[in-house]
């Protein structure tokens, strides 16, 4: 019984929007995006809780998927089209840098992303061709099917945010359970006897990077549909910093923790975004209050919000201890 439990909860968020509750506009847009970003912090994860790779630079394959699938439709090319060639496009890119900086380790491979990000951000705030619209941004002009356009069609993108975020977590469960998967493991808490044993860290460090940025350029389509266009934000090393944030407060390395990671910090971010103006102090900033969230979150459950259930008894146990 406990296996099928995820399609029990896929099932009932796809049926969320049925839900009176749920089934306003808005709502449903906050959680499309809510859905994207647990997608791309589990996404994430296969790098930095799945491999031990400490990457600065994930969020350039998000903005490649989104810049390009922005820039393709509105040349005229169909949506499958334009998402085809995006997602193709950044698992090149993703093969190339990986291929590159996945020859130093450590913070030297840390440092080499973040100067891939870097540059990305700025082609795209130089706007070379006026393809990225500069600090503006793009958004799509044209090329939208009907079907995700108009207030009345939001449970579309809702659905469809959804459908990203089962594909990637089947991807890093079957990814998982395979062999590989445990190379990857074994990865991250030894390369070097991985080495020893005669296989190659180098090889499956680079599948893990370049599945990852597929992942991320699939993302990036996905969110360009739910908000309609692309930001120079989606280029920039704070969003990598973001999506670590999302994955330490979920809990590394677990089956579900990055995506409920994810999805908490974005609903809160948006959330604060509305009513801290009105708070005092810096509690007026949605940044200070997550901030501190994240540390009470980490303190409190070293392991993430996965392992809450581990946790937690432990710190309802302690008072009775310190009585006795």
């Amino acid at each position: 019984m406990r296996r099928w439990w995820p399609l029990g909860l896929a099932v009932l968020l796809a049926l969320l929007p049925y839900g009176q509750a749920f089934n306003a506009p808005g709502t449903l847009n906050l959680l499309a995006l809510c859905l994207v970003f647990a997608g791309l912090a589990a996404g994430y994860d296969l790098l930095f809780g799945r491999t031990g790779l400490l990457s600065f630079g994930h969020a350039l394959y998000f903005a490649i998927g989104a810049y390009l699938t922005v820039i393709l439709m509105n040349h005229g090319f169909a949506l499958p089209v334009a998402a085809l060639l995006a997602m193709v496009a950044g698992t090149a890119v993703a093969a190339l840098l990986g291929a590159v900086a996945l020859r130093v380790d450590g913070i030297a491979f840390s440092m080499v992303t973040l100067a891939f990000a870097q540059v990305g951000a700025i082609i795209v705030a130089r706007d070379p061709g006026g393809l990225t619209g500069g600090e503006e941004g793009a958004t799509i002009a044209q090329g939208m099917p009907d079907a995700l356009v108009g207030v009345v069609n939001t449970v579309n993108l809702y659905w469809l945010a959804l459908a990203y975020l089962v594909v990637v977590l089947v991807v890093l469960h079957r990814v998982g359970r395979s062999p590989a998967g445990r190379v990857l493991s074994a990865i991250r808490d030894d390369a070097r006897r991985v080495g020893v044993l005669g296989l190659s860290p180098y090889r499956y460090k680079l599948m893990s990077f370049v599945l990852a940025g597929a992942l991320a350029a699939l993302g990036g389509t996905v969110y360009v549909l739910v908000v309609g266009g692309a930001a120079p934000h989606l280029s920039s090393s704070d969003l990598t910093l973001t999506l670590l944030v999302m994955v330490v407060l979920g809990g590394p390395g677990s089956r579900f923790g990055p995506a409920l990671g994810g999805a908490l910090f974005t609903f809160l971010d948006y959330q604060l975004t509305d009513y801290a103006t009105d708070l005092p102090g810096p509690l007026a900033q949605p940044m200070f209050v997550l901030g501190v969230v994240f540390i009470l979150a980490v303190y409190f459950f070293p392991g993430g919000l996965a392992r809450i259930g581990v946790t937690l008894p432990g710190w309802l146990r302690r008072p009775a201890r310190q009585e006795a």
